[in-house]
């Protein structure tokens, strides 16, 4: 029986009726079909095997080491400066209030200009506290009178009584009543000088020097001491609140331990202000005052320094930041801020050895000085860290580096 297809140019033939066991030629077929799975199993043998040996040399070429930019840590004397959120507020602020309640009839002065010491703001009207200094005068004169009476009555009774013409008692009341009378004359000349004091009061003067807010009083209001009608601000100089923590004070103290190097180290700071727009005012300041106490609910203690303000440029309740440097730490070890990494509250760089081989240090920071941070611990001066690339490396890494300079390292 003829096959239904044949492969004789290879070697191989197939039948539709292997397993018939009328065929003649059935343990032939049976020879040739095993020979033909047999060449099959080969040449697919062949074709994995080649397969397999191309993904193992593929995966035994060991990968370029990475390239990463790398600094030196530099060790210098660097200033440490600190930097803290300010409030402008007046070198004095000055409440203006009355000192005697009557009704507003005039406003003496522009709202937001400067004004001088003892210069009219408002006017009362004087009129009731005008009658009560008449009322007071006539008092006086009264009691005056009163006084020249007794007078002459001692001066009458004195001769008569000591010639017997009188009875002493009468020169005795006369000599009590004089002594009344000169009591009167005084309480009434006090009572006369309150009643001018108060006509005065009618003009309401500003305490200080400065710059006069808006009037919170207008002409008409009935106002009385409790009032506050502006308020006039002393702002050559202004002051510049801001609060340092308690771990930040104790840090100073222990710095300078005495209370003569506490001052001197006080008068050396030369304080800058930077502006809510970012520009630096151009004036330095100086260190005015620390508050006696830190505040029991904050943990921060409040610190207020002095600066210049010839062209009242600056204005109470401004924003801006105080910077100062704090002190100068010798041989601190830098490296740049972006070649330390956080991970879980700990620092860690990436060392480059003498083979080019990375070691995963971890670090202990100090303070940020500008686009460098100072490395207390972990790092020695001339080692080499990762600076570009971290990411790609890892501990044991073979790394090929380029050595970088970083210009103006510092604040």
């Amino acid at each position: 029986m003829r096959s239904q297809w044949d492969a004789s140019s290879s070697g191989v033939r197939s039948f539709n009726n292997v397993g018939c066991g009328k065929n003649r030629n059935g343990s032939n077929d049976w020879r040739n079909f095993a020979t033909t799975l047999c060449g099959l199993g080969f040449v697919v043998f062949t074709l994995l095997s080649s397969g397999g040996c191309g993904n193992k040399n593929v995966s035994a070429a060991a990968a370029p080491p990475p390239n990463v930019q790398i600094v030196e840590v530099s060790q210098r004397d660097v200033p440490v400066y600190h930097e803290y959120l300010a409030t402008l507020d007046g070198f004095v602020n000055a409440q203006i209030q009355p000192q005697v309640s009557g009704y507003l009839i005039k406003q003496n002065y522009l709202e937001g200009a400067l004004v001088g010491k003892n210069q009219v703001l408002f006017k009362i009207d004087p009129r009731p506290f005008q009658a009560i200094v008449d009322q007071a005068q006539a008092q006086l004169a009264q009691a005056q009178a009163q006084l020249g009476k007794t007078e002459l009555d001692v001066q009458r009774d004195t001769p008569l009584a000591k010639e017997k013409a009188i009875a002493q008692s009468q020169l005795d009341n006369d000599i009590q009543a004089n002594l009344a009378a000169k009591a009167t004359v005084q309480a009434d000349k006090a009572a006369l000088e309150q009643a001018e004091l108060n006509l005065e009061f009618t003009n309401v003067r500003s305490l200080v020097d400065g710059v006069a807010g808006i009037a919170a009083g207008q002409v008409g209001n009935l106002v009385g001491p409790q009032i506050v009608l502006t308020t006039v601000s002393q702002m050559e100089p202004i002051k510049a609140y801001f609060t340092v923590s308690e771990q930040e004070y104790l840090a100073f103290v222990k710095r300078n331990p005495t209370v003569a190097s506490r001052e001197a180290r006080e008068r050396q700071l030369e304080l800058e202000l930077i502006l809510s727009d970012g520009s630096t005012y151009p004036r330095k300041g100086k260190f005015f005052a620390a508050d006696r106490q830190v505040d029991i609910q904050t943990g921060v203690i409040r610190l207020a320094g002095l600066f210049p303000n010839p062209d009242n440029v600056l204005r109470p309740g401004q924003f801006g930041r105080v910077r100062f440097v704090s002190y100068i730490r010798p041989g601190a070890l830098l490296v740049p801020q972006k070649s330390v990494v956080e991970l879980q509250g700990s620092y860690q760089v990436a060392a480059v050895g003498n083979d080019n081989k990375v070691s995963l240090r971890t670090v202990k920071v100090g303070e940020r000085i500008g686009a460098m941070w100072i490395i207390d611990e972990g790092l020695k001066p001339g080692e080499r860290v990762v600076v570009e690339g971290v990411q790609k490396v890892r501990d044991s890494m073979q790394v090929k580096p380029t050595l970088l300079t970083i210009p103006g390292q510092g604040n």
